[in-house]
């Protein structure tokens, strides 16, 4: 299982959101490219990189930040938030972006998604399923839709996305552990996606449960700005093999 370290962006510094609420911000970092070298020295390979602002207004708004952490780190980096239209996606790969990562486009303009994949091939697309009672939450979490989890990963499973990771809006930033038993069904149905668990990661253990189930990645963000995970915890499930696939 690879450990993805997470970085949200607002305003060029390092933030979490509560519920994906922005009245809920807390900063940690004014320098996200501090806590980029951190995780790389201590061997991790990924990032997960969210440009909150671009979220907000529907276009990419914090590629400084991730042409900064490109060319300064090895690691691969995921990036997404506000990517609405195809110059943000060539801004994003430009930029040093490995992977775009898409979430409420791929629900509300599917024609254009299916495009990109087209264009840029699916490897290249990380695709995010936010979720509310199994079902897809889009637009910050703001609008709840009728698509289930399920028939949305079929769907794009069809259509070549190999990558996706599901959060679980109730548990993202609380701490309160991840949705095991939704991420276990996910991945009894769909045992060829790599599948990363986001969301409500609060302590070792929590990443353990989600190696025992089979996910293939785990993100993970408040737990180490709170000091539940140091880094170095991290590392240490990295170098024993429980962390990378």
């Amino acid at each position: 299982m690879q450990i993805i370290p997470a970085i949200d962006i607002i305003e060029g510094k390092c933030v979490r959101l509560t519920e994906g609420d922005y009245n809920q911000k807390k900063v940690y970092n004014e320098h996200p490219l501090e806590v980029a070298l951190a995780f790389e020295a201590e061997g991790l390979q990924r990032l997960h990189l969210v440009d909150l602002d671009g979220a907000k207004a529907g276009a990419v708004k914090n590629w400084k930040v991730l042409e900064t952490i490109a060319a300064k780190t090895n690691l691969i980096i995921d990036f997404g938030g506000g990517i609405k239209e195809e110059d943000d996606v060539r801004i994003v790969f430009n930029s040093g972006a490995a992977l775009a990562t898409i979430g409420s486009l791929a629900v509300k303009n599917e024609n254009k998604f299916i495009d990109w994949l087209t264009i840029y091939g699916a490897e290249k697309f990380l695709l995010g399923a936010d979720v509310k009672q199994n079902r897809i939450a889009v637009s910050g979490w703001l609008e709840q839709t009728d698509i289930t989890v399920f028939d949305f990963i079929d769907h794009y499973l069809e259509k070549g996305i190999t990558q996706l990771f599901c959060t679980d809006v109730s548990k993202d930033g609380k701490l309160e552990g991840p949705s095991i038993e939704l991420y276990t069904t996910i991945i009894q149905r769909f045992p060829e996606l790599f599948f990363i668990a986001s969301g409500g990661v609060s302590c070792m253990n929590d990443l353990l449960q989600l190696k025992e189930i089979g996910c293939k990645g785990a993100i993970v963000g408040k737990a180490i700005y709170e000091g539940r995970i140091t880094i170095a915890d991290l590392s240490s499930l990295n170098s024993t093999g429980n962390a990378t696939s």
